[in-house]
């Protein structure tokens, strides 16, 4: 049982404070994380459930918030979720554009990770809302978020991720931060992009050798922020590489601080700092992929505005469909599907780490978000999400993170020319065939299944480069 849902039940526990490996390797800072103690931990089985003719392996999870306990959640935490989201944000509004994509049954016969003759057909602009959302009963359907819309090159979930992170970073008066990526990190691109549109500069430490000609997130990134390419063996040691180079940024007289620092006095302070002296320099580091609590307050904000009546309401079930790479985004979904009371579920598919490093991330993200934010849940709640919030799942054909099987460049070429939505074979495609399997199985009577578009599509050019056969006509 998570931490936050403990306390909301009155069951004691005690937090034990960890200096060692956290400390800031030259002294200046000290990052003290909590760690539960004697307290049950959530259950890592790896029995496997299926779901109807899918053949998909699902660790076991917990059932979704029943339609009575979310009602009366709703009527309380609506005022605990707008305080928390009183702030200020990077997106002017959270509004994505909801398309609906038409599969047809024959889909579920696909082999070999792709979809054979199957015809998808994309209807842009679909009726919304809780009594509006009808299913045909003659083709299956799933709803497309599509955040790969936001913005030319800060898109998906990383906007969202930066949406409440990025004023925190102005709000103290950094001048640089500080990151690191794969060599076509979406993240590393997103962050010198949106740093380079506030005066502030990035230094983006890329997974790697550069390569021979600069395409995709890694052009992106070199033409907007300060690159350096790591070795793989020093990536390996991610905070102490980002802290090192950190140090080289800010000079004898800078200063350098961990988003974590930053974020303990953005939850109780949301005024400006005061400009700091000219010439020195401020340094913020992020961590990669943004996977850090600050960066699900924007997720939780896009949630809020996704439950709204002429949407996806509040009252129908709905499976939330998203590609996992560090899952913060997911887990970000669940909790505020968790504090809206809503009967949603969250499905991640599992691109870059086990079961067991997905939990554990989770389990920080939960406990480091109640540590900051006390929302009381009640016992009822705190039962039904007993052994988590999102329901992680292998992908259909599991490979080593960042590989392309053949035939799945030819998929995401299919599914542009026949709706005009862009899907990459490394992320976006995994949540793709999952919803267009689960809308089939809940058929006419069940749950909307709705994925969620990451964006990263900038990608396919780096693949072009890397697996060049595979582009070949």
């Amino acid at each position: 049982m998570y931490p936050f849902l403990l306390a909301a039940v009155g069951v004691k526990w005690q937090y034990e404070e960890w200096n060692g490996k956290a400390e800031h390797l030259h002294g200046r800072y000290s990052l003290h994380r909590p760690r539960l103690w004697d307290i049950p931990q959530p259950m890592h089985s790896a029995s496997l459930t299926r779901i109807g003719r899918l053949n998909l392996p699902i660790l076991a999870y917990p059932s979704p918030i029943p339609m009575e306990v979310a009602s009366k959640l709703n009527q309380w935490d609506d005022k605990l979720i707008s305080k928390l989201l009183d702030r200020r944000w990077t997106l002017i509004n959270p509004d994505s554009k909801i398309h609906q994509i038409m599969v047809p049954d024959r889909s579920l016969e696909q082999q070999g990770g792709t979809f054979g003759i199957t015809s998808f057909s994309n209807n842009p602009h679909p009726s919304l809302g809780d009594n509006k959302m009808e299913k045909n009963n003659h083709q299956s359907s799933f709803y497309v978020v599509r955040d790969d819309l936001l913005h030319p090159l800060v898109n998906g979930n990383k906007a969202r991720k930066l949406d409440g992170l990025l004023p925190l970073v102005e709000d103290h008066s950094a001048t640089d931060v500080v990151t690191c990526g794969g060599c076509q990190s979406a993240h590393a691109a997103a962050v010198a992009v949106s740093c380079a549109e506030r005066g502030l500069k990035s230094h983006l430490l890329l997974r790697g050798e550069q390569p021979e000609i600069l395409t995709g997130y890694n052009l992106i990134s070199t033409l907007y922020g300060n690159v350096t390419y790591v070795p793989r063996s020093l990536y390996a040691k991610r905070d102490e590489m980002l802290a090192r180079h950190a140090d080289l940024v800010a000079g004898s007289c800078g200063s350098v601080v961990w988003l974590n620092d930053l974020r303990e006095a953005s939850f109780t302070n949301h005024t400006p700092a005061k400009p700091i002296f000219e010439n020195i320099k401020k340094v913020v580091i992020i961590n990669e992929g943004a996977g850090d609590t600050v960066g699900l307050l924007g997720v939780i904000r896009f949630v809020k505005y996704l439950s709204q009546n002429h949407l996806l309401g509040k009252e129908k079930a709905v499976k939330i469909v998203i590609d996992s790479g560090t899952g913060t985004t997911a887990v970000g979904l669940g909790l505020g599907a968790l504090y809206l009371g809503l009967p949603w579920e969250i499905t991640a598919v599992m691109l870059a780490d086990t079961i067991d490093g997905y939990r554990k991330m989770e389990e920080r993200l939960i406990s480091e978000f109640h540590r900051c934010f006390v929302m009381p849940l009640s016992n009822q709640i705190s039962n039904t999400v007993d052994g988590g919030i999102v329901h992680w799942i292998k992908r259909r054909h599991p490979r080593k993170f960042g590989n392309v099987l053949k035939g799945e460049v030819e998929t995401c070429q299919q599914i542009a020319q026949q709706t005009g939505i862009l899907v990459d074979p490394v992320y976006t495609l995994a949540a793709w065939e999952l919803a267009s399997q689960l809308c089939q199985v809940e058929g006419k009577d069940g749950a909307n299944v709705v994925m969620l578009h990451t964006g990263g599509t900038l990608g396919m050019f780096g693949l072009a480069q890397r697996y060049k056969s595979y582009f070949k006509r």
